[in-house]
């Protein structure tokens, strides 16, 4: 078989938010409502200063209102929502002004610490206003001065939230309607940072003083496992963007952080790189051969670190000298970078497990810098 070419990130394709696709068929339904006609395309302005040019679909007429339909294209950007179904369907109000509503398959928000109060429709704030705006655009064009309603459906919403963070976010019975841009950067970090702080205001609001930051899923497995009294908002999936998410604990005010993890990533942690990346940093071997002399490892193992190739068989030459303290001090170093990136202000502690789930070491209540 013919290995697939990686397609170079300059030449990827760009794509549009839910936010985006929603507003340009409300515009194309407004229109179609108030000239009778069917739209072929709606074009709308985006946040990021561009105009861009939809295909609707489909326009269905159906007494007082009208609804159009678009396919969402994310580009090359292996988005969840991508080729999902997205339709407005708007109706004259019976009052002045836009009511804004979500339908089948986007989300309710139930619970607090989120950009939208609780009980309304998940579209966020820069989506709403695209909405909102388009929406008195389009009435102003045409002269016209009525209340109007606006309801934005996902029909597959339901179970494309299943993929998403929605449902540990208090967000049920479908997707968010997003987007800061109106368009999609393929494989950008923003959208991850921003779930990640999202996910911070949640614990925040729910209550949490204490949160476990973890690196995935497994990780978050095994944290649970650890943690078992917390509830389930404390537990945030941070990837590779420790720092990030350690600034923002601090930020939104959470007073103690516990880091669970596995060797190869908490090893660059310990050493003080805070976006840990397979590509964002290399694991500094002189720097666990210092921690595994501190715990009283012979010089001769101690070379044998400084030429090993991964972490993981750092972690395998320790096991196997007996020298399980190794994890314990590495995990300290741990705790202490992370207070040194944040300047102090957290409680810290950090585990480490193996990929089978067995603890190999954890630092529990470091508070200051030594």
């Amino acid at each position: 078989m013919q290995k697939k070419e990686k397609k170079d990130p300059s030449q990827m394709r760009h794509g549009y938010t839910t936010g985006a696709c929603a507003t340009a068929v409300t515009k194309a339904a407004l229109t179609a409502l108030i000239t009778g006609e069917a739209q072929e395309t709606a074009t709308i302005h985006l946040p990021v200063g561009r105009d861009a040019t939809f295909t609707i679909e489909k326009n269905t007429f159906e007494g007082n209102s009208v609804s159009c339909e678009t396919i969402k294209d994310a580009g090359d950007d292996p988005d969840a929502t991508h080729k999902a179904l997205i339709i407005s369907t708007v109706s004259w109000g019976d009052q002045p002004g836009i009511i804004l509503d979500g339908g089948v398959g986007v989300g309710r928000v139930t619970k607090p610490g989120l950009p939208v109060p609780v009980g309304e429709a998940a579209i966020n704030p820069v989506p709403r206003k695209m909405l909102n705006t388009t929406v008195q655009e389009t009435l102003d064009e045409f002269q016209i001065d009525r209340g109007v309603k606006v309801v934005i459906s996902v029909p597959d919403g339901e179970e494309i939230a299943k993929k998403t963070l929605n449902g540990r976010l208090g967000i049920i019975g479908g997707i968010s309607i997003l987007g800061t841009r109106g368009t999609v950067v393929p494989f950008s970090s923003s959208a991850y940072m921003a779930s990640i702080v999202q996910a911070i205001s949640v614990a925040v609001a729910m209550g949490c003083e204490h949160v476990v930051l973890t690196t995935g899923g497994r990780s978050e497995k095994y944290g649970m496992q650890q943690y078992e009294g917390l509830s389930e908002e404390a537990f945030i999936e941070m990837g590779d963007f420790v720092g990030f998410a350690l600034k923002h604990c601090k930020r939104l005010g959470i007073k103690r952080v516990s880091l669970v993890g596995m060797m190869g990533k908490f090893s660059k942690v310990a050493q003080g790189v805070m976006m840990v990346h397979s590509k964002s940093a290399a694991i500094n071997f002189e720097f666990m051969a210092k921690l595994a002399k501190d715990v009283g490892a012979p010089d001769e193992l101690v070379q044998e670190v400084v030429g090993a190739n991964t972490a993981s068989q750092v972690g395998e030459m320790m096991m196997e000298a007996g020298f399980d303290q190794f994890f314990n001090h590495l995990c300290e170093a741990c705790c202490t970078a992370s207070l040194n990136h944040v300047r102090g202000g957290l409680i810290m502690d950090t585990a480490i497990y193996s990929m089978k789930g067995q603890l190999l070491g954890r630092s529990d209540g470091i508070d200051s810098i030594d």
